[in-house]
């Protein structure tokens, strides 16, 4: 590149971030550290309001600071000698602030971040791809960052940039439309099926050297259909047309790493009776099964309990924590939706839509039975509506709605 095309298209992009809405601020900001030991690294799916949150954040902050996003058609041909002539242009502009978007799309970047680290620089950086980011944090900046991931709105956000009060009817349009900003503010469905389309196609398939796209396309579809049940590789090699359980797990993790979906492993204390267990497919929006899913038909019950691991989830991410999130079958029967840190304090949640005659006995064991395992006196049960306090066994279980609960 030359260095006059770089300065002209971060000169651009800075006018387009400028013009840009701010939003509603992310109920995530307050916790974004004020640093410059670490390089703030906020990671998540595309779309979900990163830059927005990191806008937010470096106008909190109020000093100058560069912006420069890497995911630029003007910047297809960046390469490693090109971190040079960046030098020069954030030499030019005099901050000390760097804002990087996208930065998993330049190659080598953790050694650039490092660099600009040793300078005296403090950076803050988004990212799009949990597995690039993780191997390449971990090998070139131990100890020299700060990892957060950020989700679409949460319900409460959702309210907040809906204008509309918390109550079963906002949680049914949470649970419909999901919240991805830019297709709650149009109300577009091409919004997300481009979305969708792109992570697919240039950020999985053109990154990963995957030629059999149709396969990857089918496998995706059939998961997003199916939120909140079990899933087995070796059941899924005809769904996705593929000849072995391998590829299918390598899909699934490409899915995972580009934040689309996420698996829930079952608890034991063995690892690998862990590894060999089914797991549970999460989504990672409601507006994304709205808007790829060819057979789901609107179970309610699945949608509630994928929005209550996705606000698991993300508060763990909020942390800059790993998730310590399974769910629990027991030998007796009983399934146990949610075990949320079991190692430390175990808590033990289970979903529904509603408490009925039919579903009211095997939900109850299902929680009394892990409860009794990690040794627990108080579960919860999470539901559409529905609000009452069970005290059965000599334990309680508080049934919360989670409109009101949120975590």
């Amino acid at each position: 590149m030359k260095l006059s095309e770089l300065q002209e298209t971060s000169e651009i992009q800075k006018v387009s971030l400028d013009k840009q809405d701010l939003g509603l601020k992310r109920a995530f900001l307050p916790e974004l550290p004020d640093i410059q030991s670490h390089a703030l690294v906020v990671s998540g799916i595309r779309r979900c309001g990163k830059s927005t949150l990191l806008h937010q954040f470096v106008r909190k902050l109020g000093r100058d600071f560069f912006y420069f996003n890497f995911d630029d058609i003007r910047l297809a041909d960046f390469s490693r000698p090109d971190f040079a002539l960046l030098d020069r242009a954030i030499a030019d502009s005099g901050a000390k602030l760097l804002f990087f978007d996208e930065i998993q799309s330049a190659a080598r970047w953790e050694l650039y971040v490092r660099q600009k680290l040793d300078e005296g620089f403090q950076l803050v950086i988004t990212g799009s791809n949990a597995s690039l980011l993780s191997r390449e944090l971990g090998t070139k900046l131990t100890g020299r960052h700060l990892s957060m991931e950020l989700f679409p709105f949460s319900y409460r956000e959702f309210c907040d940039f809906t204008g509309q009060q918390a109550g079963a009817e906002s949680l049914e349009d949470y649970l419909e439309k999901g919240g991805f900003p830019e297709y709650l503010k149009t109300g577009r469905t091409e919004i997300l099926t481009q979305l969708q389309s792109d992570i697919l196609y240039r950020d999985i398939a053109v990154r990963y050297g995957i030629r059999d796209a149709a396969s990857l396309r089918r496998l995706f579809i059939y998961l997003v259909s199916n939120p909140a049940q079990l899933v087995s590789p070796s059941k899924l090699i005809h769904t996705a047309g593929v000849k072995s359980p391998t590829t299918v797990l390598e899909y699934i993790s490409c899915f995972e790493a580009a934040y689309l979906l996420h698996l829930l492993p079952c608890f034991a204390w063995s690892v690998k009776a862990q590894s060999l267990a089914p797991k549970k497919i999460y989504i990672a929006d409601f507006g994304i099964i709205k808007t790829s899913s060819f057979s789901f038909t609107g179970n309610f019950g699945a949608l509630l309990e994928n929005c209550v691991y996705n606000i698991l989830r993300a508060q763990a991410g909020r942390r800059g924590a790993v998730a310590d999130l399974y769910y629990f079958a027991g030998k007796r029967g009983g399934e146990c939706d949610f075990i949320v840190d079991p190692h430390e304090q175990p808590r033990c949640i289970q979903v529904c839509w509603e408490m009925n005659e039919d579903n009211q006995d095997r939900e109850i064991d299902g929680l009394l039975e892990a409860m009794e395992f990690f040794n627990q006196n108080e579960g919860i049960i999470l539901t559409h509506d529905a609000e009452d306090t069970i005290l059965t066994a000599g334990k309680k279980i508080e049934v919360i709605p989670v409109w009101k609960w949120e975590g």
